[in-house]
């Protein structure tokens, strides 16, 4: 009797331990899970700062311009007209920026006679919405290139391309989709949106949690399921034997340095790379001047204007 009484109480005492074993175990699960969509939700959505500016009082003339963005709707970007019948210059802003702070890349590009054309991509400046680190910035990209190749005024088969971090991710995978991109210049890329994400993770301060990144990667995998068959840019590269490619690495960014040093050596000729001490955002005015001379110089090699050979 008594061993049996003794028995019925180790087993209550189990229950009680065991159940607050699991209390604990689902407590800290969810506020893994909460922690992780917060910072998700963080990273692909970034605070935006739409640009207060009248197009019409900017430099060079520029004109609004809308394309149509397949299962988006119109999008409106800014056209710098050059030489009649040149190629186009597309500039892509950087992750958590928007098309007004490479106002002075467009003047430089555009005082020597290429089109321009600047637009926000989702998320960022102007346009609500999410960022899908490069996924949907390449959709996005190609549908502004269709668009602009509807305009009888610019060369619709010669397309320049120049991005930053998440504009120079758009930049390769849509030139490698896109032929009529005949000249890529990138700053600070990256191989995979995921590698991105972990980057940004790592900013926050919260990846190194137990388990935080990993549930991250999941929800970012399940937001964009419909991508899963995208390759990595490294796969990508294959295709863009014979496209002039300028890779710029920013030695003030290592993760990012890293990830742009693999993608150069790995990217098949012709190509060149540039080290600079400070992304394009941070230089000095000196500095910036330096930069845009370096960006005119390639396309001006690459992406001739009266489409002779260069």
């Amino acid at each position: 009797m008594s061993a049996s009484l003794n028995f019925k109480r180790s087993y209550a005492q189990l229950l009680r331990v065991g159940g607050s074993l699991f209390a604990l175990a689902l407590f800290i699960f969810l506020a893994v899970a909460t922690i992780s969509g917060y910072s998700l939700y963080q990273i692909l959505d970034p605070p935006r700062s739409p640009a207060n500016v009248d197009v019409t009082m900017l430099m060079g003339h520029p004109t609004k311009y809308k394309f149509q963005i397949p299962g988006e709707g119109e999008r409106e970007g800014w056209f710098f007209p050059g030489l009649l019948r040149a190629p186009t210059v597309i500039l892509c802003h950087g992750y958590g920026s928007q098309r007004a702070d490479v106002l002075t890349l467009t003047t430089a590009l555009q005082e020597h006679q290429y089109n321009v054309f600047l637009f926000d991509f989702a998320g960022h400046g102007s346009v609500p919405g999410r960022t899908l680190l490069g996924y949907s910035e390449t959709q996005q990209l190609l549908a502004a290139i269709h668009g602009l190749s509807q305009r009888s005024d610019i060369d619709r088969t010669r397309f320049g391309v120049w991005g930053t971090d998440l504009g120079g991710y758009a930049a390769i995978s849509a030139a490698a989709q896109d032929s009529r991109i005949e000249a890529v210049a990138v700053d600070s890329v990256y191989d995979e949106p995921s590698d991105f994400l972990q980057i940004q993770l790592g900013h926050t301060g919260l990846g190194n949690l137990p388990l935080v990144k990993t549930f991250c990667l999941f929800g970012f995998n399940f937001l964009t399921r419909q991508y899963r068959n995208v390759p990595p840019l490294l796969g990508a590269l294959t295709r863009l034997q014979g496209v002039p490619k300028l890779f710029i690495e920013s030695t003030d960014k290592q993760d990012l340095d890293r990830e742009t040093q693999r993608l150069y050596e790995a990217a098949p000729a012709p190509k060149q790379l540039l080290t600079d001490s400070l992304t394009y955002a941070e230089m000095s005015d000196e500095g910036r001047r330096q930069y845009e001379g370096h960006i005119v110089d390639f396309f001006m090699q690459n992406l001739p204007l009266a489409g002779q050979a260069p």
